[in-house]
Formats: C-alpha cells, sequence, structure tokens
C-alpha cells in the first residue's frame, strides 16, 4: 500500500508541475493520459482576458461530470421526437485546469483532481471514447483516396485496422468514417449540387476547349437537362460512333433524374463511352434536347444505326433528330415484355418466331396478318397490336442488310448501368454521380489499354498447317476480332460451288452449305486490271458485322488468294482504328494540391524504406528514430483543419464568370416509373389468412399452445 501511495504522489506531482507552451498542448497531455487511465476528456469553463481576445484559463473536466437537467430527465414529453440517450454524466468531480502566464505566455497547472465516481474503461475499451476518436490528417488522406474508388466504409475500417495493428490502435471506428465522409462531401458541394458541377465543368472545359458540356434549366432556374462529354470520347466517337446504344436508368442519383449513358463498341469489341447526360422527365422534348445536345458534342455526325428499349419518347425524338439512322429495339426488352403480357405458351412461341424470321417481308407480313386474326387482337390499345406496329424496329426481315455491328440488344448500356449501381444509390449528389462515372470511363479505358498492349505485343496462335488467309487475318484483326473471324474460317469445308456465272470484269459464285444446299448466297467478285479489287456476298454479314463470312473465305481460297483484300477488312476492328489521334487514358476530373501530392511521393517512397529498414533491427531503431524526431517536431495545426483537401482539389475557373451561374438551383425530385410506393405497399400489405390450431381448428392459436391438447394429455398421464 504506501509503495502504491508513493507512485500516487509521484504521479500527481509530475503532473501538477508541468508547463506548456500552448492550451492545445495541455490538453494533448491530459487527454493522452485519461485514455491510459480509462476516462474521456471534455473542455469545459474557459475565461478571457480583460480585451476579450486570448484565453488565460481552460477547465477540463472528465466527460461524465455534471448532470442531466431536469427537464430531460421526463420520459414522456410532448415536444419529444427522438429516443432519449442513454444517461452518461453522473457529476464526476474529476478535472484538469491549466492557467496562462501573462508575461511568458506559457500555461501551468493550476488545478488537479484525479478522483472518479464511476468505473474506468480498459484500454483496449477507452479507445472508443469521444475524445480518443479522432481521424489523422493522413489517415484522412488514404480514406478519402480508399473511398473515392468505390470501397465502402465499413471495408475501409477493415483496412486500418489491419494497417495499424488492432482497431485499438486505429484511433476511430466506423461511425466516425461515414461521418468524415458525409462532412467532406457537404464541403464539396456547399455551393450547391448543380452549381457546383456545372462550375466544375466550365473549368474543365476552360483547361481543355475540346470538353463538351451544356445544361437546360426550366422557368424557375432548376436544373432539368445535362449533357457531357471529354475530348477522348468525342474522339472515339469519330472512330467508332457507327453504331450507338442508349438507355435510361434510375436510382442513380437522390433527385431521382434519369441517367442516359451513350456507349458502343470500340476495335476490341468493348464498351466505349461516348457521353452521357441526365434529364429530368423522359419526355419528347426532353429527348430531342438531349439527341440534338449530342449531335452537336460529335459535331453533326450521325451514327448509322441505334439500339434502345421500348420507350416510345425516344422512338420519336430518334425520328425528329436521326431520320436517316436504323432503329432497332432492343431484343432483350422485347423478351421480357413477352413474358409479362402474353400468358399462352403456344402464343408466347408463335411470338418469339417474328424476332429470327428469316422469311422474306411479304412472307413474314402474312404470317402477321394471320397470327393477329387468329388471336383476334382488334383493340389498338392492346400491346400485340402495339408490337405490330412496331415490328420494322425488331423483325428480323426488315434489319437484314443493316449495320448493327452483331448487337441485337441494349446489353452495353445495361452492363455500363449495371456498374454504375455497384456503388451509386439514390441519396447520392450529382457529383458524387459525376465522379462515380469518372471512375467507370478510367476503368474502360484502362481495359481497352491491356487490349491494346496485347495485339501490340503478340499475335493469335494459328496452326502451322492453317491458310494463309488465316494467319494473315490474324495479323490485321485485333485478337478479340479474330476469334470471330476463325469462326467463319472454321466452317468453310461446309462450303461448296453450284454455279459460276462470269462476265466482263465481274465474277459471281453460288454458294452454299453441304447440308443446306436448297439456301444459296451470292458471292460477287470485281475485278480491276486483272487482280481482284472488290468482293461482296449477298448475305451481307460483311456489311452487317464487318468482317467476312464463310462464303467469302471459301471463294477467296479457291482463287488462291493468299492476302485478304483491304474491302474485307474495317479499319474500326484493326489497331489502326484510332491511329489518327492519341488516346488520353488518363482522367482529367482531379487536380490535387501541391502538399498532397508531396504527400503521396512520400508515402509512397516511405513503404519501401520502411519494409527494407525492419529486415534489421539496427536499421528498424534508426529509422524510428528519424521519423519519430520529425513527427514529435511538427507545430500543431488545429484550427487549420477546414482549409485542408484531404483528396482531389476541384479545378477553377479564371476567365469565366460564375456569377450567371446563381441561377441554376438543384434539380427537383421527379417521380420514377412504375406504380406509386403507396400502391405498391398496399398490394403488398394483403391480410393474411388467421392461423389455425392443428389440433382443435380454432382460430387464433397453434398446436403448441392449445389448451385442449394440454388438459388431454396431463389427464391421460394421470
Amino acid at each position: 500500500m504506501a509503495d502504491a501511495s508513493a507512485e500516487c504522489l509521484d504521479e500527481y506531482v509530475n503532473i501538477v508541475s508541468r508547463m506548456f507552451h500552448s492550451e492545445d498542448e495541455g490538453f494533448e497531455f491530459y487527454n493522452k493520459y485519461a485514455l491510459e487511465k480509462g476516462f474521456s476528456v471534455r473542455k469545459g469553463y474557459v475565461e478571457w482576458d480583460e480585451a476579450n481576445e486570448k484565453i488565460i484559463l481552460r477547465k477540463l473536466v472528465c466527460s461524465r461530470e455534471g448532470c442531466r437537467e431536469e427537464k430531460h430527465m421526463k420520459r414522456k414529453r410532448e415536444d419529444r421526437k427522438r429516443k432519449p440517450r442513454n444517461i452518461t454524466r453522473v457529476g464526476c468531480k474529476a478535472k484538469f485546469v491549466i492557467a496562462r502566464v501573462a508575461k511568458t505566455g506559457r500555461w501551468f497547472v493550476k488545478d488537479f483532481i484525479d478522483e472518479h465516481n464511476h468505473p474506468l474503461a480498459p484500454r483496449d475499451l477507452a479507445c472508443f471514447l469521444r475524445s480518443h476518436r479522432r481521424i489523422s490528417d493522413e489517415q484522412k488522406a488514404d480514406i478519402i483516396e480508399m473511398e473515392s474508388v468505390g470501397i465502402r466504409k465499413h471495408k475501409i475500417m477493415d483496412v486500418l485496422c489491419m494497417q495499424y495493428g488492432g482497431y485499438d490502435h486505429v484511433g476511430c471506428m466506423t461511425r466516425d468514417i461515414y461521418n468524415f465522409c458525409h462532412r467532406y462531401k457537404q464541403e464539396t458541394v456547399a455551393a450547391g449540387d448543380a452549381q457546383t458541377v456545372i462550375c466544375h465543368m466550365m473549368a474543365r472545359q476552360e483547361r481543355d476547349p475540346d470538353y463538351f458540356f451544356k445544361y437546360l434549366v426550366d422557368k424557375d432556374g432548376h436544373l432539368k437537362g445535362l449533357f457531357w462529354s471529354d475530348t477522348q470520347s468525342r474522339l472515339d466517337y469519330q472512330a467508332f460512333g457507327d453504331v450507338v446504344v442508349f438507355d435510361s436508368t434510375y436510382r442513380t442519383n437522390k433527385y431521382n433524374l434519369p441517367f442516359v449513358p451513350f456507349v458502343g463498341l470500340n476495335h476490341h469489341r468493348s464498351t466505349v463511352i461516348f457521353g452521357c447526360g441526365i434529364i429530368s422527365h423522359e419526355t419528347n422534348e426532353a429527348y430531342e434536347w438531349m439527341l440534338r445536345t449530342f449531335s452537336e458534342a460529335m459535331s453533326q455526325k450521325h451514327s448509322i444505326s441505334v439500339i434502345t428499349d421500348g420507350d416510345l419518347a425516344m422512338q420519336r425524338a430518334i425520328r425528329v433528330v436521326w431520320p436517316d439512322s436504323y432503329h432497332r429495339l432492343c431484343v432483350w426488352h422485347i423478351q421480357q415484355n413477352i413474358v409479362r403480357h402474353l400468358h399462352d405458351d403456344e402464343v408466347r412461341e408463335e411470338f418469339r418466331s417474328f424476332i429470327y424470321d428469316s422469311s422474306s417481308i411479304e412472307e413474314h407480313e402474312r404470317k402477321w396478318i394471320e397470327f393477329l386474326r387468329r388471336n383476334e387482337v382488334t383493340s389498338e390499345e392492346s400491346w400485340l397490336h402495339q408490337m405490330y406496329q412496331m415490328r420494322k424496329l425488331w423483325c428480323a426481315p426488315y434489319l437484314v442488310g443493316r449495320c448493327f455491328l452483331g448487337l441485337s440488344s441494349n446489353q452495353r448500356s445495361e452492363s455500363l448501368n449495371s456498374v454504375l449501381h455497384t456503388h451509386l444509390e439514390g441519396k447520392m449528389t450529382l457529383f458524387d454521380m459525376l465522379e462515380h462515372y469518372e471512375r467507370c470511363l478510367s476503368g474502360r479505358r484502362l481495359n481497352e489499354a491491356i487490349l491494346d498492349i496485347v495485339a501490340l505485343q503478340s499475335v493469335p496462335f494459328t496452326d502451322a498447317d492453317a491458310s494463309s488467309l488465316e494467319k494473315h487475318a490474324a495479323r490485321v484483326f485485333t485478337p478479340c476480332m479474330f476469334q470471330l473471324v476463325r469462326w467463319s474460317i472454321s466452317v468453310v469445308s461446309k462450303c461448296v460451288i453450284s454455279e459460276i456465272l462470269d462476265a466482263w470484269e465481274l465474277t459471281t459464285y453460288v454458294v452454299a452449305k453441304i447440308d443446306r444446299r436448297e439456301k444459296k448466297f451470292e458471292v460477287r467478285c470485281e475485278m480491276k486490271e486483272g487482280s481482284l479489287y472488290r468482293i461482296s456476298c449477298s448475305c451481307r454479314k460483311l456489311e452487317c458485322l464487318g468482317t467476312p463470312c464463310s462464303h467469302i473465305f471459301y471463294i477467296l481460297g479457291i482463287r488462291q488468294v493468299e492476302l485478304l483484300p483491304r474491302c474485307c477488312v474495317p479499319m474500326r476492328w484493326t489497331m489502326s482504328a484510332k491511329s489518327a489521334f492519341p488516346p488520353t487514358r488518363k482522367s482529367e476530373m482531379y487536380d490535387y494540391s501541391a502538399s498532397l501530392m508531396r504527400y503521396r511521393e512520400l508515402r509512397n517512397l516511405s513503404h519501401a524504406a520502411c519494409f527494407r529498414a525492419c529486415q534489421s533491427s539496427e536499421e528498424y531503431q534508426h529509422l524510428n528514430m528519424v521519423l519519430s524526431e520529425k513527427d514529435g517536431s511538427k507545430e500543431s495545426s488545429r484550427g487549420e483543419e477546414e482549409c485542408i483537401r484531404f483528396g482531389p482539389v476541384l479545378p477553377q475557373t479564371t476567365e469565366i464568370d460564375c456569377g450567371d451561374l446563381e441561377k441554376v438551383l438543384d434539380p427537383v425530385h421527379v417521380q420514377g416509373r412504375g406504380a406509386p410506393k403507396k400502391r405498391l405497399q398496399a398490394r403488398m400489405k394483403k391480410q393474411r389468412s388467421k392461423r389455425k390450431c392443428g389440433y382443435c381448428g380454432v382460430e387464433g392459436h397453434n398446436r403448441r399452445k392449445c389448451n385442449k391438447l394440454k388438459e388431454e394429455m396431463m389427464a391421460a398421464n394421470c
């Protein structure tokens, strides 16, 4: 006991004899002491000098000091809306008072009481107390980086626990990470969500004149339309804009504005993004504005073909803005509507046959009329009649020979929407949505870069006895496209010539398959100056998909042609597709401050240095001493944290006056498609059938709680 009392006395003397250079230093000392003891610290009473400019006294108390006011102790109050919090204040008398010496400016301990009337927390739990939960600046920078790439907050906490060796060494918990990320985002869009996004795009356009964006506001100044496309997306459209797929998706922002990405296929048959937009309502006028803006961004170059879902407003807008483009409805959406509207299996299967029917248009029309008459479809409002009116947009006979690059659905747009929905939710702001879109865009370009390097540094494998045409195709096409071309080459052995028609500089071969001789195709070979100039086939695969069919390969082999003609190798399927302009792989959305750039560079260097130093105890001690000196010599930056950016710094416009953007207000929340929530809830809340006892048949209880059964069992036991 005597040793314990002496130790406590020494500790007391050591504390009261302390001097501090600032109030913050005194707080940090007492807070560190509280962590070891197991309680939390709260700032209490404060005194100012006569000029009311400087603090001369600060009282630090235990967080359980004081008592809750009497008016807050009532369980039932008329104005209470929330559940009352747990009682934490129990009148603890522990305190630590420091005062400032006017002459020297240093702080001394004026009063210290270390008596608590409550149990103290053990060391591994004290880290969860309020004053000990703080996210350091370096942790904030790392958290913003991980959160910006889509890592969930609870996973970020797992990473920090792994890095620091346990939750008790991290210095915060998951809720603190959620709160910090929320406050940081609120500060980012403090000027207004819509205005922040537009100012950001104006700054990007100022730095890059080829960056395109355009917005639309309603009569009250609320944002109701926005479209943007960066430089690389516009260049990609010039190379791969022959087929465009677009579709709208919901639940990507808190305003429920439909999100419309425009996508296509690149030379690797991977998804490439041409631009993106949001609109307030899916009306004819909104889609017309979107398509006209898209055309303006792409220098009025219209796509050859367009694939969309069955939205009527989209169809009308395409007919008005892109009248010369071939329009096709998504087969996947049609299949879904078949299941939803047709309940007879026979009718359903017969309707599906119209999607892939390869008969002539006349024969196809005759089948349609007979189908409608047999099923007594007379009402113009019926779904079957509406699909009949739109048959030219999805039935195979009307789409023969049109360039869709092998696409029959808007799956490319749907897959992008799926990626967007992976980390998007209905509570996100427009700026959050823009950030996530940029991440998806960067990911798509990374995939393209990987496929590019594979195509540049390797050639697809071909057998030693492969034909010269196959080997040439492996060199000129990208590897992904060569896999499709190889399939056409593999079925050449099934082709046979049934007739040859010779003319001046034109030879026509009638080709058929061995197992389907009744279906014949004409391969036309045009000669010029004694050599093959152009070749085409009546199956139109070369025009539709962009790769030669098996009939063309068969005739080229018969004519002993060793190299594919230029007409059989479209540039869009080669590595030269984007040779006219250099690619921009890196996203230019973010700028980092100079201090953060230095931190990132030093962090990466320190990782390597620390790993090498930990292999030797001497090097570990040396590096630990150096880093400890650097860390201990830094001046406190408390009070300046509001000015620190822990993530990317938004570019600011220097030449454009953003004062005109005061009229751009945040969008108005719009109602999504489908039945209202109340109606859906009413359908879901159907009255359940009352439970009946399996023994006596009476409602209101089950067999286990049946009193009649219990009485009979007791009587039987007696």
